[in-house]
């Protein structure tokens, strides 16, 4: 029923804002209240790597009789298709896990690209450095070396809640993320970001979000190499923004109709 709340999966094993984001915004595009479910209940998988999750439950006999909405949903590393034909496959993150799923649509985009209009009013802006690591690189002591040298970095907590984490995100002049929901924030607001490295963290998604939506990914920042950068970071407008446009019309159009408020 689409006056209930949504039944919606993302990882949680770790506080993370990059998943708990998938709430968020999914919640936006649907009108209804989303809770979170477990994979085998869950009527939606949207923000994140998680199509293995989708896969173990719907990738074997005794599977759920429900077929559930993918909408915008990525993966670490190629997958058995086994899964997908018990998917209602509205959007995917990008055309690398369209290819390894062997689906035919050129349909992409990730979900965490409604933020900023999920969220409301735009953060005033400040001229510091957002600093976002991802969650397995916290505690690196060359970062703490960082922000005591230098005053214009700012450490952005990716274990603060999403809201938090995506507002913070959104007033910064310039973002360093080696978290890919960092880079996909920064891209929502329009906000200039470099990838850095995720060190021993799959790459497989960071290129599959950004040939999504035209975005030329150079090689990964090094850590060491962080303040040798911090001059030359670029300002003004994304060169592919117009890619992001379209992506976030995409989104729109391509949410589950069955799943909106009202329906």
């Amino acid at each position: 029923m689409a006056d209930a709340p949504l039944k919606l999966y993302w990882w949680d094993a770790k506080p993370n804002f990059g998943d708990e984001l998938s709430r968020v915004v999914t919640g936006f595009a649907s009108g209804r209240e989303v809770v979170h479910a477990p994979p085998r209940k869950a009527e939606i998988f949207s923000v994140g790597s998680v199509l293995q999750f989708a896969k173990r439950a719907w990738g074997k006999e005794g599977r759920p009789a429900h077929r559930p909405a993918i909408w915008g949903t990525g993966m670490m590393t190629a997958l058995k298709t086994d899964f997908v034909a018990y998917m209602d496959i509205h959007m995917l993150r990008g055309p690398i896990t369209a290819s390894l799923l062997g689906v035919k649509t050129e349909s992409y985009g990730d979900p965490g690209l409604l933020t900023a209009e999920a969220l409301g009013p735009r953060p005033d802006r400040h001229d510091q450095i957002g600093l976002v690591l991802h969650h397995s690189q916290l505690g690196d002591a060359r970062i703490a070396a960082l922000l005591k040298d230098e005053p214009r970095v700012t450490y952005i907590d990716v274990q603060g809640s999403a809201e938090e984490v995506c507002r913070a995100i959104g007033a910064c002049a310039h973002v360093i993320s080696s978290s890919l929901h960092g880079l996909i924030v920064a891209d929502s607001y329009g906000i200039p970001n470099t990838w850095l490295d995720p060190m021993a963290h799959a790459r497989l998604k960071y290129y599959d979000y950004a040939a999504g939506v035209g975005r030329v990914l150079p090689l990964p920042l090094a850590h060491e190499n962080i303040a040798a950068a911090l001059p030359k970071l670029a300002t003004g407008e994304l060169p592919y923004a117009s890619g992001l446009a379209a992506a976030k019309d995409r989104l729109i159009q391509n949410f589950p109709s069955h799943l909106r408020a009202g329906a």
